[in-house]
């Protein structure tokens, strides 16, 4: 059986910046969803290192969320559980996706991370697993890889999904698209 990957929607940040990037009204005819995108933070705020973390909200949902993180920086490797932060640009409380993070001002110039998350069974009436890969790319000496696997504790079907950052805001030229799966 054939996958066939239909765009839903992409999102880009125009001149200036963006505090969220937001799908709504996901159609419910799929499969699976896949999110891929390419991000930068505006964010100043040196405490962090050279990323700002991504937080993520099904539904709008503040509740809820777990994950199990794996990366590594090419020279050291670690894992530890994510649950929620709450965002100081955006505000409130959000699922955090990700170890390390989004670029940020401090790291090099011009230069976006990637990721992507993978959501089987959306629409489905169980707790929706997901995983998450993302790579902080620094054209440096360090550079970070990670690796997901993620749960939102609530049996509704995905039709919304919001990502924002923790400090800062995603920079101009950030750009994420929103694929629906269906097996044909």
């Amino acid at each position: 059986m054939a996958n066939t990957y239909k765009l839903i929607q992409t999102v880009t940040v125009g001149a200036g910046s963006s505090a969220s990037i937001e799908f709504t009204s996901i159609p419910q005819t799929y499969t699976d969803l896949i999110l891929v995108g390419s991000l930068r933070s505006t964010s100043t705020t040196s405490n962090t290192g050279n990323y700002d973390p991504l937080v993520y909200r099904f539904n709008g949902s503040t509740s809820g969320y777990t994950a199990r993180s794996l990366y590594a920086s090419g020279t050291s490797a670690a894992s530890g559980s994510l649950t929620t932060l709450t965002s100081a640009n955006a505000g409130g409380t959000w699922g955090r996706i990700s170890d390390s993070g989004v670029n940020n001002s401090f790291s090099t110039a011009s230069t976006f991370s990637s990721m992507s998350f993978y959501i089987p069974n959306y629409a489905g009436s169980n707790n929706k697993v997901f995983s998450h890969d993302f790579v902080q790319e620094q054209n440096q000496t360090v550079s970070y890889v990670e690796m997901d696997s993620a749960l939102w504790s609530n049996t509704a079907a995905i039709t919304s999904l919001a990502l924002a950052l923790l400090y800062g805001s995603f920079a101009q030229h950030s750009s994420v698209s929103l694929y629906g799966i269906k097996n044909t």
